[in-house]
């Protein structure tokens, strides 16, 4: 399917884990773009009434089909998570070359799950 790379990276902090999931395609084509693939993804991982700052919370970073290409403002991604202010989905967007940077590596987003008992990074 044209505009995405079909692979989103899974990090669950808590287990020191890394995985590498198939896009679903289904949910790609039904909420168009990193807003909407990572809002329908909080929807399913996010169980209702969890503390933001808890464990249990997710931090999704998405591109959209347009991210990457030569379309105006295509440098574009989304950073998705339930909000400690407004107790609701919130989401950011940012522009740069992080977003087609992602994609050439081969991802269309990352899902960042747990919490690391000692400060990590992803190379």
């Amino acid at each position: 399917m044209g505009g995405y790379v079909g692979k989103v990276l899974e990090v669950d902090l808590t287990k020191g884990d890394v995985a590498i999931v198939d896009l679903d395609w289904d949910v790609a084509m039904k909420f168009v773009g990193g807003r909407g693939y990572a809002a329908k993804l909080l929807f399913d991982l996010l169980k209702p009434g969890i503390d933001p700052l808890s464990e249990d919370n997710v931090l999704v970073f998405m591109t959209g089909p347009l991210t990457g290409t030569r379309a105006p403002a295509s440098g574009r991604f989304v950073v998705s998570s339930k909000s400690p202010l407004t107790n609701t989905v919130f989401d950011s967007h940012c522009g740069g070359s992080w977003g087609p940077e992602l994609k050439r590596a081969g991802f269309d987003g990352i899902i960042v799950k747990g919490r690391s008992p000692r400060p990590v990074y992803l190379l």
